[in-house]
C-alpha cells in the first residue's frame, strides 16, 4: 500500500474530538484523514486477567502500511499508538525517561523482534518510550540510547539503541478494530493507568544517527492535544 498524507504536522497539535467517557474517549470521524488512521473510539479494557487495548477507525484497519524500500535507513513505520499514564519503570526501563506508549506497528524494511526473531512481515506490538524532540516532524521520537551508556532495558530489548520492548503480544487488526492484549501479570500498573490514543507514521533517520526514530506524520490524535483523559476499566 502506498504512504498517505497526514491530517496533523505534530502530536501536540488539535484534531476533533466528540466526548470522554469515563474508559473510552469517542471521535468525530473526519474525511481528511484517510480511513485506515480516522480513530473514532480508543479504549483499554481489563477481561480475565489481560489488558485489551483496543482502537477502532473509520474502516480498514491496517490495510494501509509503508512502501517497501529495500534498505533500513530512511525506512517508515506505520503505527496505532496509545500514550499512557505509566512510568518508564513499569514497562521495564530506567525511571522517568519519557511517555511510555504501545504502539502496534508495521515497518516491511527491518527486523526489530526479541532475540533474533523476524517481524517485518506483519502488525506487532512494541513499548516505546518517547520524548519531545523539536528535530522530528512531529514533535517527539523514540528515546535513543547514547553510546557508552547501560540503561536498564526490559528481557525482550530487541538490540536497537532505542528505548523500545518488543514482547510477542497478540495483535489483531481487522475491519475497523485493532487490539492488542496484554497479560496484566507483565504489567500490573495497567490497570490504573490513563492514556490516550493517535495513529503516527515514523521514519528512519536517513543518515543512522540521534535521533534515530522521529515520529513524522500524526494522523490523529483520539483527546486532540495528547491529555490522555481515557481511563482503564473492566470490560463490561
Amino acid at each position: 500500500m502506498t504512504a498517505c498524507a497526514p491530517a496533523d504536522s505534530s502530536m501536540r497539535e488539535t484534531a476533533s474530538k466528540d466526548t470522554t467517557t469515563a474508559r473510552g474517549i469517542t471521535v468525530v470521524s473526519s474525511d481528511t484523514v484517510l480511513a485506515s488512521f480516522d480513530i473514532v473510539e480508543t479504549r483499554i479494557v481489563t477481561s480475565g486477567g489481560n489488558a485489551i487495548f483496543r482502537t477502532r477507525v473509520r474502516a480498514d484497519a491496517g490495510k494501509t502500511t509503508p512502501r517497501a524500500t529495500g534498505k533500513f535507513e530512511g525506512s517508515e513505520v506505520y503505527a496505532y499508538v496509545w500514550p499512557t499514564s505509566l512510568n518508564s519503570s513499569d514497562a521495564g526501563f530506567d525511571p522517568d525517561q519519557g511517555i511510555v506508549a504501545l504502539a502496534a506497528t508495521f515497518h516491511p524494511d527491518f527486523d526489530d523482534a526479541a532475540n533474533s526473531g523476524t517481524n517485518r512481515d506483519r502488525w506487532h506490538a512494541h513499548w516505546v518510550v518517547l520524548n519531545e524532540d523539536p528535530a522530528c516532524p512531529g514533535g517527539l521520537k523514540v528515546k535513543d540510547i547514547p553510546e557508552g551508556t547501560k540503561p536498564k532495558l526490559p528481557d525482550t530489548w530487541p538490540g536497537v539503541p532505542l528505548l523500545i520492548d518488543s514482547p510477542d503480544y497478540r495483535t489483531d487488526l481487522a475491519g475497523d478494530l485493532v487490539e492488542v492484549h496484554i497479560p496484566l501479570e507483565k504489567i500490573g500498573a495497567l490497570a490504573t493507568a490513563s492514556f490516550d490514543g493517535v495513529t503516527a507514521g515514523l521514519r528512519v533517520n536517513a543518515n543512522l544517527h540521534a535521533p534515530l526514530l522521529c515520529v513524522t506524520n500524526v494522523y490523529k490524535v483520539a483527546s486532540g492535544n495528547l491529555s490522555l483523559p481515557g481511563k482503564v476499566g473492566p470490560d463490561r
